[in-house]
């Protein structure tokens, strides 16, 4: 797929939102409640506190959608932006919020925007393409990977490292039988890309 303005849609044409590959970019734009802005930036500082919560990882993890997301408080303290990429469909993205510890989180900082009428409610997926700007232009730098392919990839990693760190293996490099095997050029390619 080309990332430039006018890349295709989604594959859900009723919600907003660009795609490049798997990935999905979902960005929102509120009204903050008049004089709430520092009570959401006090909210936002606690979720960033909170970043490292073991609880909130496991929730994005039970997500299992969620590349990224990021929160912006702009224009003088009267509007807010939720930006995300996530894998999938919207609904299932929106509903996946509603079913875990990210939920309520999410439910504490947009309460502060106007008319929010929380994630759980019916009426929250009206509300948040009621309140959805799709991005003119959308690139992913993985645009193939979903978010359990990267952590599985990444736990392949790990575990293919601790084995490059073992004594056997330089022994199974150095042993004479196996100099045919390693001096393939996929094997080579392998120990490069290990050792980048």
């Amino acid at each position: 797929m080309t990332a430039a303005t006018g890349a295709a849609r989604t594959a859900h044409p009723e919600r907003p939102g660009r795609s490049d590959g798997v990935c999905s970019e979902f960005t929102v734009f509120t009204r903050i409640k008049p004089g709430e802005a520092d009570a959401l930036r006090e909210d936002l500082a606690a979720l960033s506190d909170a970043a490292d919560d073991e609880r909130v990882h496991a929730a994005v993890r039970q997500i299992g959608t969620l590349h990224d997301a990021r929160h912006v408080i702009f224009d003088d303290d009267t509007r807010f932006m939720f930006a995300s990429v996530f894998d999938g469909s919207w609904d299932t993205y929106i509903d996946d919020f509603a079913q875990t510890v990210v939920g309520a989180r999410f439910d504490k900082v947009f309460s502060h925007s106007e008319g929010f009428p929380g994630v759980a409610d019916p009426g929250a997926k009206d509300w948040f393409v009621a309140h959805q700007a799709p991005a003119g232009v959308f690139v992913s730098a993985y645009p193939d990977l979903t978010v359990q392919q990267i952590y599985k990839d990444q736990r392949v990693d790990d575990a293919f490292q601790d084995v490059l760190d073992t004594p056997e293996f330089r022994a199974a490099l150095d042993n004479p039988a196996n100099a045919e095997l390693v001096a393939t050029p996929a094997f080579q390619k392998l120990l490069a890309e290990a050792s980048a």
